[in-house]
């Protein structure tokens, strides 16, 4: 007993004792923690291809380490990489907005100046800066395995405001846009949901699980392969072009018939 309590008195046995307790709650967080939705890996050579394509076509923007840059004026010229994940890369390089070709409000969608490859690599890269958002699995991103129904509740409650009810789009602030959703693929849907791109907001597995998003996936694919059943679609954009429709088209012709009508009379 008596060395025990001398042990207790150690002047190691506070760290010992601060030691076992981190040890205790990393342990715990592992197994504890959510399942991610992917099972993506890379290589070494995946890693080492993709800093390659990053120093060739990003650092100007995001400097050479991938911690973001500032122009002499304290103005962000590109911000830092570091914990983004491989999803945002997939998403901002898979759908064209990055590389940029000229600062803006907005990176806009482009045709993608890098294949899969490319862009899989350059994910690597970037995902070996730190933990973020991983490329989702291919369960996740099939419609079929979706409930179109409560996808739509979900996107309707969620992401409508700025995308439209049927994901036509709208207006920002300050020169930017909600970008139409039609014709998007399935993993830059969740791949958005998943980092939160522009003015969008980050919808994480605590937010919104896997299941959810493929949910809004099949939600999104309902509507487009609906199209418009119920005649000219102006849009989708709701009252505003159905308003102007009414007043530019339908009034301008019930004015030139009246014009006509009291010519005849005459």
């Amino acid at each position: 007993m008596k060395a025990l309590a001398a042990r207790r008195h150690h002047p190691m046995a506070l760290l010992v004792i601060l030691l076992l307790a981190l040890v205790a709650t990393g342990g715990l967080y592992a197994a504890f923690q959510p399942r991610t939705a992917s099972a993506e890996t890379y290589s070494a050579d995946d890693v080492a291809a993709g800093e390659d394509l990053f120093l060739a076509n990003c650092a100007t923007c995001h400097g050479t380490n991938a911690s973001g840059l500032q122009d002499s004026d304290g103005n962000t010229l590109g911000p830092s990489l570091i914990g983004v994940g491989a999803a945002a890369v997939d998403f901002q390089v898979g759908t064209g907005r990055m590389p940029m070709q000229m600062a803006g409000a907005q990176a806009a969608r482009k045709p993608p100046q890098m294949d899969e490859e490319q862009t899989r690599q350059l994910a690597a890269y970037v995902a070996s800066l730190g933990p973020g958002p991983a490329i989702p699995d291919e369960q996740y991103l099939d419609p079929a395995n979706g409930d179109a129904t409560k996808g739509g509740e979900i996107f309707r409650i969620n992401c409508a405001m700025c995308h439209n009810a049927a994901g036509a789009g709208g207006a920002l602030t300050h020169g930017k846009y909600a970008p139409a959703l039609q014709g998007v693929e399935p993993r830059h849907i969740y791949g958005a949901m998943e980092t939160g791109p522009q003015n969008m907001p980050v919808f994480n597995d605590d937010n919104l699980s896997p299941q959810d998003k493929n949910d809004v996936i099949a939600y999104l694919t309902e509507i487009e392969e609906q199209g418009s059943p119920g005649g000219i679609a102006l849009g989708s954009l709701g009252p505003v072009t159905e308003g102007l429709f009414a007043w530019t088209i339908i009034l301008s012709l019930l004015t030139a018939c009246a014009v006509w009508l009291g010519a005849k009379a005459k």
